[in-house]
């Protein structure tokens, strides 16, 4: 009988707190560090003697790591140190690997977990894949949009939900659905057809998959968008064709007439799935998703409202001074990842809805910044490997 697994989890919040109570009941793994930057007494965690402050007890004790702190500048230091001590690391944290997940891509083992939009779309991709499907779209199914959500609002829907307030704004904005799909069009090979995506507005899964479809046609590759559904399921959908010999089977399997079939997965259910990728990893098998060494798409920093030099962002990603919209990198080369935006001062005047660009602000140094700073680097000379 194999050993059960060591399981370090990065983050308590509602992902964190989550995982370790599912892990709870599992003979085949247990979790045996905690790492947080609360005060471990404050806690509400079962078993606080794993619960720690101290990263090399994380690292010390650990067969695999799984990340969901929420937090990019943070989350990346201590992947680092994961990483350079040959601990695989899953994620559930598309922020990060959207801003820093290529720097690690190059160097170990990280994967982006099932349970988020991102990890059950490569999991769809990998079931189509098998039945024969060829992908042209990958969707995300968005109930409610606000671009400009009041601070009011937001307090009141995370302290209903218990999630942080960051959390609920950048759900809200839109911010985490652009970094959603982001990462899947940088993992998947797949493409953007416009800053900001498409987010075409469909109640019918299939319809609005045909139309995306089109669009991947016209583009002459796969993408990565969403449609905004609020009486659809909460979950994702890969549309795609197949051979014109099983068009009578999938008809008959009440798929459609064709030429484009539409899988739904209706749910995702964040830390309960996460288990499924830590036994992936553990099996030896390879990355579910990642940002890939060559990503093409980001996810830029947009104003909400006109901002004015010497004023200070203290967190970009659900804050109400700015959003974050999925860009290509060749457009926007100087663009400014909302995910790097922490206690960042403003440089210039911002106008509401314009690009943030590097020119525009001062970023503190960070493992993050370094590693974005990289990754343009390698793109710039073509290469993407750190010898090539």
């Amino acid at each position: 009988m194999k050993p059960s697994a060591r399981i370090g989890v990065i983050g308590t919040g509602f992902i964190g707190s989550g995982l370790v109570r599912a892990i709870q009941d599992r003979s085949d793994m247990h979790v045996t560090a905690i790492l947080t930057r609360r005060d471990v007494a404050t806690c509400d965690l079962p078993d606080h003697q794993v619960i720690t402050n101290n990263v090399q007890q994380l690292i010390q004790n650990s067969d695999v790591i799984v990340e969901c702190s929420g937090d990019v500048i943070y989350g990346t230091d201590v992947i680092a140190e994961a990483i350079e001590n040959n601990i695989p690391v899953v994620t559930m944290n598309t922020e990060l690997q959207v801003t820093t997940g290529s720097y690690f891509a190059r160097r170990g083992y990280i994967t982006e977990a099932e349970g988020d939009q991102p990890g059950c779309l490569a999991a769809l991709h990998e079931n189509a894949i098998a039945m024969g499907f060829t992908p042209l779209v990958y969707g995300n199914i968005k109930g409610f949009l606000n671009k400009d959500p009041k601070e009011k609002e937001m307090k009141y829907w995370s302290k209903r939900n218990g999630i942080s307030l960051e959390m609920v704004t950048s759900f809200t904005d839109g911010t985490k659905v652009q970094y959603e799909q982001a990462l899947v069009a940088n993992g998947l090979g797949a493409g953007i057809v416009q800053q900001g995506l498409l987010g075409y507005e469909s109640d019918d899964v299939k319809e609005g998959g045909d139309r995306l479809a089109l669009e991947s046609e016209r583009m002459g590759k796969p993408i990565s968008d969403y449609l905004l559904a609020p009486k659809a399921p909460p979950g994702v959908f890969l549309t795609a064709t197949h051979h014109e010999n099983q068009k009578g089977a999938l008809r008959y399997f009440k798929m459609g007439e064709g030429p484009y079939y539409t899988l739904v997965q209706p749910f995702h259910l964040c830390h309960l799935e996460i288990m499924k990728t830590i036994r992936r990893v553990l099996d030896g098998r390879e990355v579910l998703l990642n940002n890939s060494e060559r990503p093409t798409a980001s996810v830029a920093a947009i104003a909400k409202r006109d901002l004015q030099p010497g004023q200070t962002i203290a967190k970009g990603i659900g804050s109400f001074e700015v959003r974050g919209e999925a860009i290509t990198i060749d457009q926007h080369a100087d663009h400014v990842p909302i995910g790097l935006l922490s206690n960042a001062t403003l440089v210039r005047p911002i106008k509401a809805g314009q690009v943030l660009t590097m020119a525009d602000v001062e970023l503190p140094q960070s493992l993050a910044k370094k590693a974005w700073d990289e990754t343009m680097m390698l793109r710039a000379k073509g290469a993407y490997k750190l010898h090539a």
